[in-house]
């Protein structure tokens, strides 16, 4: 079965995830944003074996330390969508405009689009593209254990921001409408930032998406 482990991290508290196979204790790490060292902790904390980086898209507080942590450990790099790359050349550029310890450049390793599956173990999760937030994003869903995990695209009681290159309003509204809200009432989300929360709840109270 899937567990996980969320690390907010970064002076943005942005929620790093740790998930694992329990049966095989074979790990990914989604959107390694920084406090790499306090990752690394928590890994070994576990006894568990880091195999891959996936990543939702490529903000600075998401992706900032991925090029580090695949580099020193020698971990492929999944995601996001390749409408993220002119993120991830930004990714310098980012560090130095938002007080971020230098971004180290990195090319992904697999691309995701709409329907791909990603596996760590013996757990396979589901991909949905959703942008709007960026035109890369993309959340990592399991079925399993009703978790799926959405990077910038919803919060509780928010939605992510439209306003950065390559947000569209419009966009994410309907990613949140028609890729997320189908997964069901009951599944818990894990955010990019702040508390976990359901789709359920959100669509009966979040004043952004209610009633979509």
């Amino acid at each position: 079965m899937l567990r996980y482990h969320t690390v907010p991290v970064t002076a943005f508290q942005q929620n790093c995830s740790i998930v694992w196979c329990d049966e095989t204790n074979a790990a990914a790490v989604i959107d390694p944003g920084g406090d790499l060292p306090r990752l690394k902790a928590e890994i070994a904390r576990r006894a568990l074996k880091l195999e891959q980086i996936w990543l939702t898209h490529a903000h600075i507080d998401h992706a900032g330390g991925t090029g580090t942590l695949a580099r020193e450990l020698g971990l492929p790099i999944i995601g996001p969508h390749e409408g993220d790359q002119f993120w991830i050349d930004g990714l310098p550029q980012q560090s130095v405009q938002f007080g971020f310890p230098q971004a180290e450049p990195f090319a992904p390793t697999r691309w995701l689009h709409d329907g791909d599956t990603v596996q760590i173990g013996r757990c396979v999760l589901n991909v949905r593209h959703t942008p709007g937030h960026t035109p890369g994003h993309v959340v990592f869903h399991s079925p399993e254990i009703g978790r799926c995990f959405v990077g910038d695209v919803l919060f509780a009681g928010s939605i992510g921001r439209t306003d950065f290159p390559g947000g569209d309003y419009d966009t994410l509204i309907d990613s949140i409408s028609q890729r997320l809200w189908p997964m069901g009432d009951d599944t818990v989300f894990i955010p990019g930032h702040g508390p976990e929360s359901t789709f359920g709840r959100e669509r009966r109270s979040n004043p952004f998406v209610g009633g979509t």
